[in-house]
């Protein structure tokens, strides 16, 4: 079936049900989820998809059944990923938008959200790479699936930058509770909000402030860019990439609905640089973040010094606190994931490549 037909079908199925979905930022299990743009991916470990839609600021939670699995387990690499994508959407490689890419649990096949063209016309799909290589339109219009509105988010910006386009920055799922970070209309706009899985509600959220040692001054506005759930001792933590380009830990259980956090940065590792992934995997027995930025490549940071490292609370100039490598081998990566226990997958240059964790 082609991109324009499928997506016909699904536009169809959720014309009928579109109000009721979103109706008191709650809805009701359905069939055939309607994305008005689609971002950020994360997976619970029983498969759910979540996938952010930024237009809307909302979240939908998918169960993706036979979608799970292509013919072959894993995620064989892919030449010239995005004119392969760009074909089976019926446009060439400059006429779309990877937007995130997350590793199925279980199957470990490769999950893609994609913009079809740009602007208002621009249209949402979903792909799946198998372990054979098969790229795959995954059928939205036949799925069952949940979703819910946060309920303060940015202002539309016409412009296209901030605003709704940050509505949702990252996702993350753990211990039953799904994290998203963003930006909201309140005054102290950098958010973090958490919804019980299966949804109930989500809350009114957190408001997270910074110290920002490149920028020597304390950040309200600046919202988070990545993060990842990480357990700093007995306490679950969120550890928070920002653009230019501080980390920073956030203790979970701070995170009550209308609070106002101060995060500790811990980090700063340089200016003019955007985090675009992070992930934590283990090797020779310890634990590292791995994170991919607009500007500074992949850098690997250690764990062990993050329940003792001192709070960077003075301008700095370059990079400070915990240590960190760049890793040479990894450049110009667009997306990442963690493949399995030894690779990550990443999407750079147009190809999608397993790479050996360093």
């Amino acid at each position: 079936m082609r991109f324009s037909a499928r997506l016909a079908a699904a536009l169809l199925m959720a014309v009928v049900t579109a109000s009721t979905q979103l109706s008191a930022g709650l809805a009701p299990t359905m069939v055939g989820p309607s994305f008005t743009s689609i971002g950020p991916l994360a997976f619970a470990p029983d498969g759910t998809l979540f996938a952010a839609d930024r237009t809307s600021a909302s979240i939908v939670a998918m169960q993706l059944g036979t979608e799970a699995s292509g013919t072959a387990a894993g995620t064989a690499d892919v030449k010239g990923l995005n004119g392969r994508i760009g074909a089976l959407l019926g446009t060439d490689a400059d006429g779309i938008t990877i937007t995130d890419l997350a590793v199925h649990p279980t199957s470990r096949n490769s999950f893609i959200s994609v913009m079809r063209g740009s602007g208002p016309e621009a249209k949402a799909a979903l792909l799946r790479v198998d372990g054979a290589g098969d790229i795959s339109l995954v059928a939205l219009e036949t799925m069952s699936f949940t979703s819910v509105s946060l309920p303060n988010p940015a202002a539309v910006n016409p412009r296209g930058r901030g605003g709704r386009a940050q509505s949702v920055t990252d996702l993350a799922f753990t211990d039953g509770r799904l994290y998203v970070a963003g930006l909201s209309n309140e005054e102290f706009a950098s958010k973090l909000w958490s919804t019980p899985y299966p949804f109930e509600s989500v809350d009114r959220g957190a408001s997270i402030e910074i110290y920002h040692g490149n920028h020597g001054a304390l950040e309200t506005r600046a919202p988070v860019m990545a993060f990842v759930p990480y357990m700093i001792g007995s306490e679950l933590n969120l550890l928070a990439g920002y653009t230019c380009t501080p980390l920073v830990k956030i203790p979970v259980k701070s995170l009550t609905a209308g609070s106002k956090v101060v995060g500790t940065t811990v980090a700063e590792f340089g200016a003019g640089n955007q985090p675009l992934d992070l992930f934590v995997y283990q090797k020779d027995g310890k634990d590292f973040l791995l994170m991919s930025n607009s500007r500074h490549g992949v850098l690997k940071i250690g764990t062990d010094g993050l329940a003792s490292a001192a709070a960077i609370t003075a301008p700095v100039g370059g990079t400070a606190g915990v240590p960190f490598e760049t890793i040479a081998s990894m450049v110009n990566v667009e997306q990442m994931d963690r493949l399995d226990a030894t690779r990550s997958i990443v999407i750079a240059d147009g190809n999608l490549t397993a790479v050996v964790l360093p």
